[in-house]
């Protein structure tokens, strides 16, 4: 596992009732996503605007009652 995995603040959803869901954190210039089962997996990465509108599309239901 390399330093990206290990030295990031990662954070999980609150919601989250078992090991399937994803953990974020923040990174200097981007915010990155990756699933709590592969930690040392892939890392997705967005840009400050590609976040907030996801989160936007979140917080106005577009992705229905995932």
């Amino acid at each position: 596992m390399d330093q990206r995995h290990t030295q990031l603040g990662w954070r999980k959803s609150t919601r989250c009732s078992s090991n399937g869901c994803v953990e974020t954190s923040v990174a200097a210039d981007a915010y990155l996503v990756r699933d709590s089962k592969e930690i040392g997996g892939a890392i997705l990465s967005f840009g400050s605007a590609q976040w907030m509108d996801f989160i936007s599309a979140i917080k106005c239901g577009e992705f229905g009652n995932m």
